[in-house]
């Protein structure tokens, strides 16, 4: 194979072995934080949606900033041109009036409908005159404006409540309305913030808004409005005599209401103030203005008078319907996302659990393969021993397959046991019981068992078994169990926490003598049973009877028990 070839295997397989590592370190997060990956993801996902509404909002803010400027700018131009087309108006009037002997009424009719006033000049109560005169021509005045009048008018103040010299009445307001009647006859010069308008007018020569004040017209009522007024020469040169003032009242809610009509007027507010009189009340504002909200001011230079205008949004407060829709989404996205990790997480676990499940009954099973190779290499060494200790010491077959067969049984009545207690412990008095049950019923001889509970490990319960099967099996023979009246009494004592002593001891039997020849039965218990119990067995042939001691371990079952118990009897 190419080096080349080689080595692009060799990357390919570093790469995903790399990719594998990211993959388990991904998993191996859902698995130590199983709720905190799923509410991590739930919070970045709202941060992200939150941060998204707050740009949005952001921006709605701004475009809504940039509409009010734009709004405040054209409200300012319209408010302008209305001035300046009143104080046009007024300037004719001015004019045509300069260069007449009498203003009659006919005459200041026919000029007002000659204008023919348009939208323009809506927001105007009309046009009106008022001439100059002095305390002496008060009479005369007041005939005038009675004539053609059902009613009787006067000029108000009058002399006597306010004393002046000189005084400038309302002569004419067209058009001839009620509402316009209520101003006839009023001194205008007898009221500062009209006086003073009316002064700098003449002074300029040109026309001139008052402050605020409220118009004769309102009545009883309270609405702010303002005049502007433009003085009348007699002839064409400011050097004579001033002759009267033409003028227009304005009513200030309808003059911001004309005004703003001019533009798109929808979701602003504006107000009208007096810039020369800062911390009054407004002139005028509009019904959707809201006290407390940032506003774009604009100066507006109206008749000589400089006037501020207030504009701000009226949108309403809270989140926009595209604000709103992207915090919903993001919600629901954020749940969904925290609901699939959270399964993920969960199905993360179980796997782990199933994987650790079967590898913990992996190692059962292999220690339990282990444990049976042992136990059954112990069991065949056992029986290995058995069948050549039985065939060395047998005469014919015959003895052979009986010694055989007794003692195989004796093997396989202590496996029943143990496997009767799951190769758990085995008390020392059911080992016992189960190799002397042939005995127990004879009434012959009798049987006497003593000793605490004590429980054995299962190899040392099988050794066990096998000495007392032999010491059973010779006293039925030659011993104790061989002639009615013999007793056997098996003792045990738990010497200390690891090591048991077991006595074997026949009584009311034949004489006993030491055997010329060693037995099987001996070899089995002095050999096998001593090295199967790590402790050398005590055996005497007595003359009275034969006495035998063994020493048995006592392990603790985490010494020898493949698995421990769990609560309920289940193995853990």
């Amino acid at each position: 194979m190419p080096y080349y070839r080689v080595g692009q295997i060799v990357r390919g397989r570093k790469l995903v072995s790399e990719e594998l590592q990211r993959k388990g370190r991904r998993r191996r997060w859902l698995i130590d934080y199983p709720r905190g990956i799923p509410v991590l993801i739930f919070v970045l996902v709202t941060a992200i949606t939150v941060l998204s509404v707050f740009a949005i909002e952001r921006g709605e803010k701004e475009r809504d900033a940039a509409d009010v400027a734009r709004k405040a700018q054209a409200m300012t131009s319209a408010i302008e041109r209305r001035a300046y087309t009143s104080s046009a108006y007024l300037r004719a009037g001015a004019a045509l009036l300069s260069t007449q002997d009498e203003v009659t009424p006919e005459l200041f009719r026919r000029f007002v409908s000659e204008l023919r006033l348009d939208a323009n000049y809506r927001g105007a109560e009309g046009i009106g005159w008022a001439p100059v005169i002095n305390a002496g021509d008060v009479a005369g005045f007041e005939t005038r404006l009675g004539m053609s009048r059902v009613e009787e008018k006067r000029v108000t103040p009058t002399l006597t409540e306010q004393p002046r010299d000189m005084l400038t009445p309302i002569l004419y307001l067209q058009p001839d309305t009620v509402r316009n009647r209520r101003a006839l006859g009023y001194d205008m010069y007898a009221e500062p913030v009209r006086r003073a308008a009316m002064d700098l007018a003449a002074a300029n020569d040109r026309p001139t808004a008052s402050g605020p004040i409220v118009l004769r017209q309102e009545g009883a009522g309270d609405a702010a409005g303002f005049l502007v007024y433009m003085p009348v020469y007699e002839g064409l040169s400011s050097t004579r005599g001033l002759k009267g003032f033409i003028y227009s009242p304005f009513n200030a809610g309808q003059f911001l209401d004309s005004a703003s009509e001019l533009v798109s007027y929808e979701a602003v507010g504006a107000r009208l103030l007096d810039g020369e009189s800062l911390g009054g009340p407004a002139l005028a504002q509009s019904d959707s203005w809201i006290d407390g909200r940032a506003t774009v001011t604009r100066e507006v230079s109206l008749a000589n008078r400089m006037m501020l205008l207030e504009v701000q949004s009226a949108r309403e407060e809270g989140l926009s319907s595209m604000s709103m829709i992207t915090l919903l989404f993001g919600l629901a996205v954020a749940s969904l996302l925290m609901l699939v990790s959270r399964l993920l997480t969960q199905q993360t676990l179980e796997d782990r659990r199933a994987i650790s499940w079967f590898e913990e009954q992996n190692s059962i099973r292999n220690s339990l393969t282990r444990e049976l190779n042992h136990r059954v290499k112990n069991t065949l060494a056992n029986v290995l021993s058995i069948v050549s200790l039985t065939r060395r010491r047998s005469d014919d077959l015959d003895e052979f397959a009986e010694g055989l067969d007794g003692r195989i049984r004796a093997l396989s009545a202590t496996h029943d046991l143990l496997t009767q207690s799951e190769w758990g412990t085995t008390p020392i008095r059911s080992v016992v019981e189960v190799e002397l049950a042939p005995y127990a019923r004879d009434e012959d001889h009798s049987l006497e068992l003593v000793g605490s509970h004590t429980e054995l490990a299962p190899n040392d319960a099988l050794s066990l078994g096998l000495a007392i099967h032999e010491l059973a099996t010779n006293a039925a023979k030659f011993g104790a169990l061989s002639v009615a009246g013999g007793s056997v009494t098996v003792c045990w004592t738990q010497v200390n926490d690891t090591l048991a002593k077991i006595e074997w001891v026949e009584s009311g039997g034949p004489l006993v003598s030491k055997p010329q020849r060693r037995g099987f039965g001996t070899d089995l218990i002095e050999k096998i049973v001593a090295h199967e119990l790590r402790h050398p067995v005590d055996l005497e042939f007595q003359p009275e009877g034969v006495r035998c001691t063994l020493l048995v371990p006592v392990r603790k079952p985490s010494e020898f028990e493949l698995r421990r118990r769990g609560p309920g009897g289940t193995s853990a």
